[in-house]
């Protein structure tokens, strides 16, 4: 006599659904982090600051550094700077440590649309004079260009 074989693949099937579940709870969000350039910034408003570092996020996907500019009235004013991603700004020559909080910079780069005190950075000039590529998705030079 054959013995009958069976196989149970229920907690396999529940995972897989859970799994799936979990995937389309979670992407929405990951996908509105995301944002195109000129949905957020206007490449008809450049702009130039000059600044102390006040923070530095090395995170995806876009890297970001606040500085703070003394505006014409005197006033002292956050400006939040994006960059490309860490992976990006690394192909770039950046290291985790090319900006270090105090350090004075001169950014080049576009606006927000929304008017906040927030900008796409194209280029960043470090304090030993360097000027080196942000990662910008405005930016359409290849890495080691500059």
């Amino acid at each position: 006599m054959r013995k009958q074989q069976t196989c149970s693949y229920g907690w396999q099937v529940k995972a897989a659904q859970a799994l799936a579940a979990a995937t389309l709870c979670i992407a929405p969000s990951l996908l509105s982090a995301h944002h195109s350039f000129t949905a957020e910034f206007d490449l008809a408003k450049p702009v130039t600051l000059k600044g102390t570092v006040t923070k530095l996020e090395w995170t995806n996907p876009h890297a970001r550094f606040y500085i703070d500019v003394k505006e014409s009235d005197d006033a002292i004013v956050n400006w939040e700077l994006e960059l490309g991603s860490p992976n990006t700004l690394l192909r770039y020559g950046w290291k985790r440590d090319s900006l270090k909080i105090g350090d004075e910079v001169v950014v080049e780069g576009y606006l927000a649309k929304d008017n906040s005190k927030m900008a796409n950075a194209r280029t960043v000039q470090f304090p030993d004079g360097r000027k080196v590529s942000a990662g910008s998705a405005s930016d359409s030079t290849s890495p080691g260009a500059k």
